[in-house]
């Protein structure tokens, strides 16, 4: 069901059918801007619900949106900011374009078909998880990671692109190098594991 947000004849939001949805959806503490982007204060949790779109736009989420193991081929609805984790794993996406820029915990792409990280945020609180992908460039990577950074079971030949600060491990193994790749750009705080 895709919940349509403007009303081409009149030119406004159908708020009874954005709240008929975040009702159906269990989504509560929200607000309805006069925009119609909604607002959360606590967690969205749209996983496993046959979701092919997120059919409102979604604003900011103090807690966690999680609408991982569905069959999204975009993020367009995303929240612009995240205060805990963001999660879209297990989908059928190809790029983080919509997705949020900022996110306070956690961020997971893994088990996707992204070739690129274009589209992610920029900065990330927790870990940043883009494994088993089909990522041929780390290009687009969040500039600092709070905790672990996670690429392995990609296609890079090389890090070009990866976050210039990571606050835990860098693991990268599990993908297309020829010996040891160059990280000395990178300011790592734990370990760096590439094989």
């Amino acid at each position: 069901m895709f919940v349509k947000l403007t009303n081409l004849f009149e030119n406004t939001i159908d708020r009874r059918q954005i709240k008929d949805w975040l009702k159906k959806k269990g989504i509560r503490n929200y607000t309805i801007n006069a925009d119609g982007i909604v607002d959360v204060e606590g967690n969205v949790f749209l996983h496993r619900q046959g979701l092919t779109s997120i059919p409102v736009q979604f604003g900011c989420v103090s807690g966690y949106f999680h609408v991982g193991t569905n069959k999204l081929t975009s993020l367009k609805g995303s929240p612009r900011e995240v205060g805990g984790d963001f999660y879209c794993g297990n989908n059928q996406l190809t790029s983080l374009q919509h997705g949020p820029r900022e996110v306070g915990g956690d961020f997971y792409c893994n088990n996707n078909l992204l070739t690129s990280l274009q589209g992610a945020p920029i900065e990330v609180g927790g870990n940043f998880n883009c494994y088993h992908n089909q990522l041929t460039s780390l290009r687009g990577s969040p500039r600092e990671v709070g905790g672990d950074f996670c690429c392995y079971n990609n296609r890079l030949t090389d890090l070009r692109g990866s976050p210039r600060e990571v606050g835990g491990g860098f693991y990268c193994h599990s993908n297309n190098f020829n010996g040891e790749p160059d990280h000395s750009f990178i300011s790592v705080a734990d370990e760096f594991i590439w094989v």
